[in-house]
């Protein structure tokens, strides 16, 4: 494996916001963004365990 491999992807990330300049209002916005994208990776990552235990499963017998 790359190191390379185990830094964040900033294209997929994106720049981090500049905080300071963000209202309080923006900013619980933000962390409703997200919260949003965290249960939504968190989903996928349940996917790709229900997935491999399935597969383990076959590959078993």
């Amino acid at each position: 494996m790359d190191t390379d491999d185990l830094e964040p992807n900033r294209s997929v990330l994106g720049e981090p916001k500049d905080l300071e300049v963000l209202s309080v209002t923006a900013l619980e916005e933000y962390i409703v963004e997200l919260e949003a994208e965290i249960t939504r990776v968190r989903k996928a990552i349940a996917g790709k365990h229900s997935a491999k235990t399935a597969a383990e499963s076959f590959f078993k017998s």
